[in-house]
């Protein structure tokens, strides 16, 4: 993989930079592996947008009036090089000849219609260019040598890979890792820092795996990211500059304290994930109003991590936080080497298993919301919406069964969520899952109960989120990776196919002629009914 290749490298520069920086004398002081920051914070300005749309609790929007923000970029707990020596020592991409072929290698969750966006070309030239790939292809097998017409966009960014994809999600790479252990470890701030998050005491490592459980998020990133700008694990107390309300610097009154600052920073980063995952990221915006493209070659989480620090950053800082002596370091020096030994998560050729709609066979109920965000707001658009048959609108308690699409076994049930874990070990961060919100909380199926497909799981309500009416939101997961409803690997319910609308919640679902509209409305044209049994 480019990225293993990449390793022997990385230490060297690495390596460089440290020795650079205990001669120099520079900006930061050095103590032993670790460094205290004496750099001012910057006042920005944060452009926010306003997202909608069911949420779960605790999870407030993002206003999109503009707030004052302590800069995120400012690093707190690694060593770094002078300013002079923030650019790591890549040779730039030359300027291309419309349509010549370029080197590439598959990476894990790589799609055509993805990487043609990613490359400005179609497509169809992609599977001329590589005829061994069938036409129907849906993820590309991790490692594959291709080669890509590309065609020349200017402003191209950096090509150091920050981190493997593998180990951005909540799949198979964190298993057996335990937070709370790891924390306990270390000399920092956050082993003492309790705080009561959604009807319980948590402790700072149980407040870190609430929201990487539910974002989906390795908690191993968001560690990084805490102990990168507020020193949390490495700092016996938070720095002055780190404002304790605000400790990620997003200075939002909705989004005070650590838990939905972390609430907000793995909104941030799945948005940027899912984003160049899927295309819809293709442009990293800075604070003098330039701008760059992610490099082609880049994957998902190094370019989410290039977004979340270019959000009203200087390019000085941005240049620094994304490069190997910023996050990178910081992560390598609390967890090794990411690009040691990297396991892909998604591997090529991934199918959906076979899924039913999540209602009783024969009943007909309202396909209310098209694909949306799986959780928290923006991308990615994984979850749909449905709604059972009333005589009145609102929150009102619902007699009707929510069902299992498929069998397999329930590894998480508590407030609006049940989890269903299609290859029954038991670990919703391996395998197919499938994630159910707004479940009420009478005859909801416990942990640990096995169901077959169509075994009822509980009731449709509005409970685990804000929302204007009884329903159930449905999401797919492989590996700790949320997927998309539309694309390659849209959903499949019976035969019903998925596609998005121009906005979220907006779509259809469609079955040969048949053609559904998403309607919150619930509508005569949004009605669709489960097959009855054979």
């Amino acid at each position: 993989m480019r990225g293993r290749r990449q390793t022997a490298d990385r230490r060297r520069q690495m390596a460089d930079r440290r020795r650079q920086t205990a001669d120099s004398g520079g900006r930061w002081s050095v103590v032993g592996s670790r460094r205290s920051s004496v750099v001012s914070r910057w006042s920005c300005i944060l452009c926010l947008l306003l997202l909608t749309g069911c949420l779960p609790t605790n999870q407030s929007p993002i206003s999109n009036l503009q707030s004052p923000i302590s800069n995120p970029q400012s690093p707190i707990s690694n060593p770094q090089s002078p300013i002079s020596n923030l650019q790591s020592p890549i040779t730039p991409r030359p300027n291309y000849s419309p349509g010549q072929l370029v080197d590439y290698t598959a990476q894990t969750g790589d799609t055509l219609p993805v990487l043609a966006l990613h490359f400005n070309t179609t497509a169809d030239e992609i599977l001329e260019a590589n005829p061994i790939i069938p036409e129907d292809a849906t993820t590309l097998p991790p490692g594959l040598p291709m080669q890509i017409p590309i065609y020349f966009m200017p402003f191209w960014g950096s090509q150091f890979q920050i981190l493997p994809d593998s180990l951005f999600v909540h799949g198979p790479a964190q298993v057996g890792f335990n937070t709370q252990e790891f924390v306990e470890g270390q000399q920092g701030w956050l082993k003492d820092y309790h705080a009561y998050v959604a009807g319980k005491n948590r402790s700072g490592a149980g407040v870190v795996d609430y929201v990487a459980t539910n974002f989906s998020l390795s908690p191993r990133v968001l560690l990084a990211l805490l102990d990168y700008q507020t020193g949390a694990l490495s700092q016996t107390s938070m720095p002055r500059e780190v404002d304790e309300d605000y400790p990620l610097g997003y200075q939002n009154r909705s989004h005070r304290g650590l838990y939905m600052q972390l609430v907000w920073a793995a909104n941030t980063l799945n948005n940027g994930y899912y984003g160049w995952r899927t295309g819809r990221l293709t442009t990293l915006d800075f604070q003098d109003g330039t701008m760059e493209h992610p490099d082609p070659w880049q994957n998902a989480a190094t370019v989410t991590l290039q977004y979340y620090f270019s959000l009203d950053s200087t390019r000085i800082m941005f240049s620094f936080a994304a490069g190997p002596d910023g996050f990178a370091w910081t992560y390598q020096n609390l967890f090794g080497d990411p690009w040691v030994d990297v396991q892909p998560h998604i591997p090529g050729s991934l199918q959906q298993p076979e899924m039913r709609l999540p209602f009783e066979p024969g009943k007909t109920w309202a396909y209310t919301g098209g694909p949306h965000t799986g959780w928290g707001t923006g991308d990615p658009r994984a979850a749909i919406d449905f709604a059972p048959p009333a005589v009145a609108g609102g929150c009102i308690p619902s007699s009707e069964w929510v069902t299992a699409v498929a069998g397999g076994v329930v590894t998480r049930s508590e407030a609006g969520i049940v989890e269903l874990d299609l290859d029954g070990d038991g670990d919703p961060r391996t395998g197919w899952v499938v994630f159910y919100l707004h479940v009420a909380t009478k005859d909801r199926a416990p942990a640990g109960k096995v169901l077959e497909a169509g075994d009822p799981l509980g009731h449709p309500s509005c409970e685990g989120g804000r929302s204007t009416g009884t329903h159930i939101h449905i999401v797919r997961k492989y590996n700790g990776e949320w997927i998309p409803a539309d694309g390659t690997l849209a959903f499949n319910l019976e035969g019903w196919i998925t596609h998005n609308g121009d906005e979220p919640y907006q779509g259809t679902l469609t079955r040969f002629s048949q053609t559904v509209a998403a309607n919150a409305n619930a509508t005569k044209e949004c009605l669709i009914t489960a097959a009855e049994e054979e």
